[in-house]
This record gives C-alpha cells, structure tokens and sequence, in this order.
C-alpha cells in the first residue's frame, strides 16, 4: 500500500556522538577522506547501500550500534580528531586571509549564482559539465577561504535517473527528494518560522519560496524551494525538475534564481551576519534577472535607473559557457514584458528598459526574443569564457554587441576551468601522494593554494593576457609550482602497480553497474554469467563519459565498425572501451546515438570490450575517472567550452586523447598526451568531416596510443606511458586545479569588481550615467578627419625597420571635451585585403585650439617595428577613468565611417 503522508524520523545520537551530525551536515565529508572513513567506520555494511551518504547512514544506522559507538574510544578518539579538523578549517586564515592581511583589496563577500551545482552525489542538483564547475567553484573558495555565497535553486525531481530498456532506447525516472533527508538545513527567522522569498506574478498571484543551506566547507550554498503551502499548485511545481517544462516555467524558474535568489542573500546576510557581497557573479545566463533586482533595490534609495545600472555593473561578473548562439536561453519578449507589467515583478523599473537589456539589436538578431546571455553581458561591465579559445568564439559570437570593434577587442576575456582535485582524486592517488611527500604539502598542492606564490611558481603561462578587455589584459596566469616536479622522484614501478590496482577496481565496478543495468532490462541471472568476464585489469583502457548532444559525436567510434572491432580484439595490443552519458530528456536524436552504441555494446563478440554504464553522475565518475588509461574527447571543433572531464582524469595519470577543443587546445603538449586531426579547415559536409576525423582516432590508437601502452621494458614496465603519465601530473596538475581558476577569479575579475563597485559612490554613479548619455548623444558628430604622416619616412610605398611616422590628424569631437575621448593609431601588419592583425595601439595626443568646424588637431609618433606589409588607421573611443575597457560602450569613430568632411586622409597606407 502507498503511504498519504511521508516524513523523515532522525536518529537520536547519544551526547559522545553529536559531532557526527555537524561532520554529515557539512558537504566538506564529500572531498575528505578522513572523514568518509570515520562514517564507513561507524556502519561498515550500510556505507555503500546509504551511497556514502553520511545523512543516510545516520539515518539508518541501529539504535544498539549507536550505544557501541558511544563506548567505542577509538572510534571517539577518531570523531574528535576529524571535528577538531573541521573546525581548524573552518575558523582558520586560508589563501584569502592572507592577501587581505598584505593589504590586497578584496570583496566583503562574492555572491555565485547558477541554475546547478554539482557538489556531491548525496546532493543530486546538477545535469552535467555546468553544475560540476559551479560545485568545484564552491570547493575550491571553501579551501582557499574566498567569502563566497553560492545561489541555487532546489529541484524536488533532480535532473533525472537514466536506465535502458532491452532495446538500449533511454529510460527516465524522476525520483522524488525530500529536503529533509539530504545534506540541507532550512533558513529560518529569529523566531524559528521559515524564511520566505516572495515574487510577484501577473494577475495578483505570487510565488513563494523557502530558503534551504546547504553547508559547503566554509561556504554556504542557498537553494530556493517553491514546495511551499503557501503557494497555488502551478507555482510549488516551478522548482520540479531540472531544465524541464516550457518557456513559461522555465522564465520563472530564472526569475526565481536570479531575483529571488538576491532576496536570499539578502535574508541570509540579515540572519547570519555575513557580510553583503560586493561582487555578484553569473555563471552562464539563467541567473541574470539578479541584476534587475540590484537595479530595483537601488531605485528605492532614490537612484534614477540610469545611474543604478552603472552600479550594478560594476560589480558584476558574467561568465558565458555556451559556444553556439542556441545555446543560450531566449524567451519570447511579450512573456517576459507579462511577468514584468504593472501587476508583475519589480514595480517602478520601467519594462521597456528592462526589455532593451535582453533585445537582439545587432545584425542577424532577432528583436522579438529576449536573450538572457544578453542581458548577462549588458548587466555586467566583466565578462569571460571558460577557455581561451572559448574566450575567442565568444568574442566572436558576441562582437555584434559591440558594432565597430573587430572581434578581438570586444571584452569578454576567459579564465580556463578548473577541477577540484580533493573530489576527484582516487584516494589511492593521495595516498600516494602522502607517503612520497608528505600529507600537507600533497594537500596544499592538489587544492592549488600555493599557485602563484613567491618561491613556489614560475609565472607567466601564455594565454592568460587576452586582448578582450581590460578585466584581465596584461596579467599572467599562474604557471607550475615547482613542488610539482616531486612527482618524477616516485618509481616507475609504484606508478604502474597504482595504475594496474585502479584499473582493476573500475573493473570490479563496471561488473556491478553492468550486471544491475541488465537486471533492469529484464535479463534473467541465468543468461548473464558472461558478465563476470567483462573487461581485463591489464587491458589499455579507454573512457569516454558526457552528456549526449551531438556535437559530442558519442558514436563516432563506431564510423567504422569493423575497424573499432579489430582494435577490440587485437591479439596482442586489445583495447577496452567503457562509455557512459545522458540524453536530454527531450532530445530523440540523442537517445539514438546511445541506442546505436549500446546495440554495437551488446554484441557478443565484443562485449566483453566495450560496455555502455547507465545513470551517469557523480558516484560512478569518480570511479572511472581513476580506472581508466586514456580518456577520449572528439567533440565537433570549436563546440567544446572547456571540457573538464579530461582534467579529472589527468589527476589520476588518465591520458588524454582529444581533438585540440576547450581547454586542450591551450593546454595540449605532446609529451602527455594526443590530439585527434580536425578537419575543420577542408570537409564542408558532417559525414565526409566525420570520416576523417573518425579514421584519424582510429590511426592514432593502432599506431601510437596501444603500441606505447604494451611496449614493456626489461622489467616488464611500458616505460614511455609511465613517463607521460608522470608528465601529466607534473605539467597539467597545477593547471587544471580549481584552485588556480577560483585564484584568477579573485585577481581578474572579482578584486576590480569591487574596487570599481566601491567607487561607484551614487554621486558617482549619476555622473558616470550622465556622461554616458551625453558621449552616446554626440557620438554622431564625432569623425575622423584628414590624416597626415611625415613624408620624408615613407619612400616610393616602403620604409625602414626601426623608422617613425610623425601622424598628424584632426578630429571633430562633436561638443564632446578633450577628456571625453582617446584618440588612437592602430597599426600593424596586414593581410592582402589591408585587415590589420596582431593590432597594436598608440595614443595620439591634442597638439593645439580648435581647427575650423569644432575640429582638434591630434598628434604623435608611431614606431615602425615589424617588417612586412604594414598599415595603420586612427580611431576615436571614448574615455572615462571608469570605464573597464575603451570598447565598453561599443562606440568607435574610424576614417570613411563617420560624419563630417575630409575623412579619407592617407590612413591605412603599406609600408614594406
């Protein structure tokens, strides 16, 4: 029978055992081995049914093996000293406390807004690669003591539970979670009723919500629930599942994070204390209403909508993971104008400006739909990618936002994703580790917090002083701590064995999930003995694990089918592949692919090789990631943002073997790993490109990846792969860490949103408004008039290397003061068109009164620096000292472009 009333009976834990409760309570148990440990100790046999879930374990450990425990002194013994370790890294001075103690100007307080947040599997609100980052980012401020405030919502279905049916077609299941038996406190008022966030909706309705926590380390993790008696049926559905229903609820899904998600950090400061973040950041663009709620708040002081936006964007951080323009959120404007009319949300914010924030004003947008990654990068004066190439298509994709600018001066700079090591590491890797070097300087290693400092980094990595903008231009990334280089003192011999033990274990795993997949499917115990026979600890093993677009290209293995067999069953260098991945429920074409691989799965001829796991999440890749030898990515070129799959399993001493994408572009050496041809440059066609991009990973593991794995040595040892394994760890290991990202967070990008936050006083703010208004209104006028170079440097079309031109230019400001603008030469060499590239700039100064029709003479010198064809234009920007970057109004006045008289001059002319 089923049950019409359900709720949660806690266990009472006996008074020696009460510090179970606050270790289960704190998410930091899912990075912490001691701790996991103590709980597997407190209940052997219920550890893995509860999922390593401490919440759960409690909750079903027995009354009588509480009393045991109770009287148990080594096990106390054990509980004081985890909780005495929880509070030393809870109350103590980490990374961030430092800098402040050195006088480095940092936020109160960074809000972190995403719609999932991947942290453990205990706590199931994330669907892939956008959630794990948000929950790695949460980690990683926890360990280097970043005031972080972390903003969600909570989903009572989750995303979805995948099985297959037994035609391999794509199951979901939405299984129903109760707050009160996960990781999760409710936020309450000072007279213990709930805390509650309300909206406004069309028509006198209002959508409520409460206010779970969710305890991250140090960092506390707000997620907004509409499950709440106060609300109609329709409204206590909005936070249901995940990425689920139409327009209509996925707006108020986005409403709810971003407006009322403001309101819980608000609340949340009021009741605890916390200081009030300074900086607010968007990770990807479903949190973007936040900023129309900080525009509200501000209104309410008496600031005009102008002078609030100014503010609100100077504290803000946007970042942007999609690559394609369909990726990004769009709502139909009327909607979005319904829920902000008159009986709507944020009374008193007029709703065509809110409506202009999210239009698609340039070429090839549409003015019907409201983009919310518009809106993102309107509502923010930092923005960025989440790779460097990411950085460049979005700078592309984008560029239509800032008219006049080529594409790589728009400024959306990037910051390359990173992994939380502690999560991600098998414990095996860390006690490794330990025993080799030590258990603290392992630690501070793999949480990135010694990165960049005075004796422990070689600083400058190319790649992290991007032109797209001031938020990050000149400054170097964070390159290898030499402590890093300890790991080419382990012997070989201790790497393999560690390799072969891991590999063994992800077979013993595969062998569970497999047999309980087939269960699922119907098959019979008696027909599934040859499970027991699936995969080979001693052969090269291959992952490949992500959600299921097609841009992933999950079947791309099977372009050849018989091929990919013959690499199977090798004789002597036989190749094992396990793949795992979700469809979007709402994605059939998806679903086919997985169908397509499980059907080639089934085979028995090769299933013994290749194997598809279902119900892809946390728990199993932190299993896989570990077991297997080479990790595979062949995602379309430049379809991948980042990718941090491979960074997980580079931790391990997992190779890569990518196409150059995402973060593996930057990043790929061919010392530790290898990368997949593209044909992006000469196939037109999907199918002729995945020809040659499927016959190029199939060469590279007949020629290259298997032979290197079982060439053995005297001893039996494949040497080569130990050697790129070991520089894996040495030269990838301190990039790929969370830490290292979260670090360049706080330099680039939070630390001048604040200061710039900070400056923005309301006087200010009305000025910097006011001023934009008036540059924005005189702009017309503005033009580039006659240019002059000296004559005597520039001989028959060519001139000499190391020569200067003396450029002479008069420009009509348009009533527009000296200080308003920046006038610039931009030179460099140039392609058989005259586009300039690798543009570089050098400011022209007023050289004198006023020249007839309001025009002002500018002048300068320009270094002649680089041999070939060479060319230079001059152009007008405005400038404010508040500005982040010259291109932050998309305003630029070229020769040829403006009004005004005389604007050809001799601007562009070759030099050879």
């Amino acid at each position: 029978m089923k049950a019409i009333r359900r709720f949660t009976v806690r266990p009472v834990l006996p008074e020696p055992l009460q510090p179970l409760s606050d270790l289960a309570r704190n998410l930091r148990w899912s990075w912490h081995t001691e701790t996991q440990r103590l709980f597997q100790a407190a209940d052997p046999e219920g550890w893995r049914p509860a999922d390593a879930d401490p919440v759960r374990l409690l909750g079903a450990v027995s009354a009588g093996r509480l009393t045991e425990l109770a009287a148990d002194q080594h096990f106390l013994r054990r509980l004081t000293e985890v909780s005495e370790d929880l509070r030393a890294y809870l109350d103590g001075p980490r990374w961030y406390q430092d800098q402040l103690a050195k006088g480095t100007e940092l936020p109160a307080a960074v809000a972190y807004f995403s719609p999932e947040f991947g942290v453990t599997a205990a706590l199931p609100q994330y669907s892939g690669g956008l959630g794990i980052l948000a929950g790695d980012h949460l980690k990683a401020a926890s360990d280097l003591g970043v005031p972080l405030i972390g903003v969600g919502l909570l989903y009572r279905h989750g995303y979805f539970r995948q099985s297959l049916s037994r035609d391999g077609w794509q199951q979901e299941h939405y299984p129903v979670l109760d707050p009160h038996e996960l990781p999760l406190t409710l936020l309450r008022e000072t007279d213990g009723t709930p805390s509650r966030v309300v909206l406004a909706l069309p028509g006198g309705r209002s959508l409520y919500a409460s206010v779970w926590q969710a305890q991250v380390g140090r960092v506390p993790l707000l997620l907004l629930d509409s499950d709440v008696e106060e609300n109609a049926p329709g409204e206590r559905e909005v936070t249901d599942r995940l990425y689920g229903g139409g327009s209509d609820h996925r707006l108020l899904q986005e409403m709810l994070l971003g407006i009322g998600g403001v309101r819980a950090v608000r609340t949340y400061c009021r009741l605890t204390g916390h200081p009030g973040p300074e900086v607010f950041h968007t990770n990807e663009g479903h949190a973007g209403f936040l900023g129309l709620e900080r525009i509200r708040e501000l209104t309410e002081t008496g600031l005009g909508f102008d002078a609030a936006l100014e503010t609100v964007r100077a504290g803000a951080v946007f970042t942007t993971h999609t690559p394609v323009p369909a990726g990004m959120d769009r709502f139909e404007s009327q909607l979005v104008a319904r829920h902000f009319a008159d009986d709507g949300e944020l009374p008193g914010v007029d709703v065509e400006r809110i409506l202009d924030l999210g239009t698609e004003t340039y070429p090839g947008g549409e003015p019907g739909l409201f983009n919310m990654a518009v809106m993102g990068l309107r509502l923010a004066q930092r923005a960025n990618g989440v790779s460097t190439l990411h950085g460049a298509v979005s700078r592309e994709m984008f560029s239509g936002l800032w008219p006049g600018f080529d594409a790589t001066e728009v400024p959306i700079t990037s910051v390359t994703n990173g992994v939380h090591a502690p999560t991600w590491v098998a414990p095996e890797v860390l006690g490794l580790g330990a025993r080799m070097f030590g258990a603290e300087r392992a630690d501070k290693a793999l949480a990135g917090a010694e990165v960049g400092d005075a004796g422990g980094a070689e600083v400058g990595d190319a790649g992290g002083a991007e032109v797209g903008g001031a938020a990050g231009a000149g400054l170097a990334r964070p390159g290898t701590p030499r402590r890093w280089d300890a790991v080419t003192t382990v012997p070989d011999r201790e790497i393999w064995d560690l390799r072969r033990a891991l590999r063994g274990q992800l077979v013993t795993e595969v062998r569970k999930r497999l047999y309980a997949s087939w269960r699922r499917r119907g098959a019979g115990t008696a027909e599934l003995g040859w499970i027991d026979g699936v995969l080979d600890p001693d052969v090269l093993t291959i992952g490949f694990a992500r959600r299921v677009p097609s841009y992933k290209r999950l079947t791309l293995m099977l372009h050849d089918p018989d091929r990919l067999r013959a690499l199977l069953l090798h004789p002597t260098r036989p190749v094992q592949i396990v793949v795992a991945g979700k469809a979007h429920p709402a994605d059939d074409g998806g679903k086919r692919l997985i169908q397509e691989l499980v059907r080639f799965a089934d085979d028995p001829r090769v299933r013994h090789r290749v194997v598809f796991l279902p119900d892809y999440g946390m728990g199993m890749a932190q299993k896989l990631y570990p077991g297997c030898d080479v990790w595979l990515n062949n995602p379309l070129r430049p379809l991948e943002a980042c990718g941090t799959s491979g960074m997980k399993a580079a931790l391990n001493g997992c190779l890569n073997l990518s196409v150059r994408d995402g973060w593996w572009d930057e990043w790929f050496e061919p010392d530790f790993g290898w990368a997949i041809p593209t044909a992006d440059g000469s196939a037109t066609d999907e199918e002729r490109r995945d020809e040659l991009e499927a016959g190029a990973l199939y060469a590279l593991l007949e020629d290259r990846v298997a032979p290197r794995f079982y060439d053995r040595g005297a001893e039996g040892l494949p040497e080569r792969w130990i050697e790129m394994v070991r520089r894996t760890l040495v030269t990838l290991g301190p990039k790929v860490l969370a830490g290292r990202m979260v670090r360049e967070y706080v330099e680039r990008l939070y630390a001048p949103a604040a200061l710039a936050r900070r400056q923005l006083t309301p006087a200010a703010a009305r000025e910097l408004a006011d001023w934009k208004a008036k540059v924005r209104a005189a702009w017309p006028q503005v033009a580039v008039g006659h240019v002059e170079a000296s004559a005597d440097t520039v001989v028959g079309g060519s001139a000499e290397l190391g020569s200067t031109l003396a450029l002479r230019v008069r420009i009509a400001l348009g009533g527009l003061d000296p200080d308003d603008v920046e006038v610039q030469a931009v030179a460099g060499r140039v392609d058989t068109s005259d586009a300039i590239a690798e543009a570089q700039t050098y400011p022209l100064k007023p050289a004198g009164g006023h020249g007839l029709e309001d025009r002002r003479l500018y002048e300068g010198p320009l270094a002649l620096d680089r041999t070939g064809p060479y060319g230079y234009t001059v152009r007008v920007l405005p400038s404010h000292p508040l500005l982040a970057s010259g291109a932050e109004l998309g305003l630029v006045a070229v020769p040829g472009e403006t009004t005004g008289k005389d604007t050809a001059g001799d601007a562009g002319v070759l030099l050879r």
